[in-house]
């Protein structure tokens, strides 16, 4: 591999949508969500370093988690943890870690993924990388994965692409129309059919030639607080990241450059993507049994129920009698019963019980 080419790992999300098991203080990339006895991090971590050595491998995160990361990613050191103070979304951490690359090897070429994704055929999603790495580093370009949709899910942000490759020697890359977040779902069936959208995978690759003049020209205000090179690998750095988040808008990459710029490309793949961000999605995942239901917890009691999702301790003796597509989870004595459909007011919930029970139990 390439001795510029460096792997940004995102970890610093909370996972609310995966509470109760996903909480503050120990989000859902930092657990064992599918039960490989990896945490989604590690998972993360190991797929990357097949291709990029460890030294090139950085992992941006709250500080809070910063001994989460030094835990469970012991092979990294601690230069390589960049630490958040405050969360600002992905445009700053993506433009911090950006910067500091910079000034350490200016001809930088790297990928920027979450921590908390499933890959399935980590084969066909690392020769993409690959593919990918080699054409933003002699192109100026702003490249994401787009993966093919199986099914008009609203839960996904699309991207509309071109249908005609760029370059005939790279068939499954094309220039990207526009970006469309989370769609209801009438509009999800009709990008579905189209034939034009993708799923956006929200996993970047550039070029620090490429993404930095990108935050210049769309996000100048994000650009003039990260570029300052002199606070960059010195013992000033956390204290001077500190004004910077207290003064820096919250913006996504999406939103904030990908939507504008130019010179934005797809690469089109399938390789058993998702972005894990809901119990359906873990769901869709998981094993089943004949009634479609996946059961985590050893003493699971099920009647007339079918198509749910249960996830509980294996000492709690759980019976449950006529549900169909639910999700049952019990985490640190919190029950959570809901529809499948309903999942996205699990957020509402959070906040609702934040309120009246305080921040030791979200």
């Amino acid at each position: 591999m390439n001795k510029h080419y460096y792997c940004i790992i995102m970890a610093g999300g909370i996972g609310s949508r995966f509470w109760p098991f996903s909480k503050l203080s120990k989000p859902k990339q930092f657990l064992d969500i599918l039960g490989t006895g990896k945490t989604l991090l590690q998972a993360t971590f190991e797929r990357f370093n097949k291709i990029f050595p460890t030294e090139n491998i950085y992992v941006v995160t709250s500080s809070i988690y910063h001994e989460l990361v030094k835990e469970q990613v012991p092979q990294i050191n601690a230069s390589q943890i960049l630490l958040e103070p405050f969360r600002r979304s992905t445009a700053p951490c993506i433009a911090y870690a950006s910067y500091k690359l910079k000034q350490m090897d200016p001809d930088a070429v790297f990928v920027v993924a979450p921590s908390d994704h499933l890959i399935l055929d980590e084969g066909v999603f690392l020769e993409e990388i690959k593919k990918g790495l080699l054409f933003v580093e002699k192109n100026n370009a702003l490249l994401t994965l787009g993966l093919h949709p199986t099914r008009p899910e609203t839960g996904y942000g699309y991207i509309q692409c071109e249908k005609k490759p760029i370059d005939p020697e790279i068939e499954n890359l094309r220039h990207v129309k526009t970006f469309t977040e989370k769609p209801d779902l009438e509009l999800a069936k009709v990008f579905v059919e189209s034939g034009e959208f993708y799923w956006n995978s929200g996993i970047f690759l550039w070029s620090a030639n490429s993404i930095i003049p990108a935050f210049e020209n769309h996000l100048p205000e994000v650009a003039t607080l990260f570029n300052i090179d002199s606070i960059y690998w010195t013992g000033n750095e956390d204290e001077a990241i500190s004004k910077i988040y207290s003064n820096c808008r919250n913006v996504s990459v999406d939103y904030g450059i990908m939507e504008k710029a130019e010179n934005v490309f797809v690469l089109t793949a399938d390789f058993g993507w998702s972005d894990l961000g809901t119990w359906g999605s873990l769901y869709d995942h998981s094993s089943k049994d004949e009634k479609g239901n996946t059961v985590e917890g050893d003493q699971v009691f099920l009647y007339e129920s079918e198509n749910s999702i249960i996830k509980v301790p294996n000492d709690k003796i759980v019976v449950l009698h006529g549900l169909k597509d639910y999700i049952v989870v019990e985490s640190d004595n919190i029950l959570l019963v809901c529809k499948k459909d309903d999942e996205q007011m699990i957020k509402n919930f959070v906040n609702d019980v934040k309120l009246k029970m305080g921040d030791k139990v979200v």
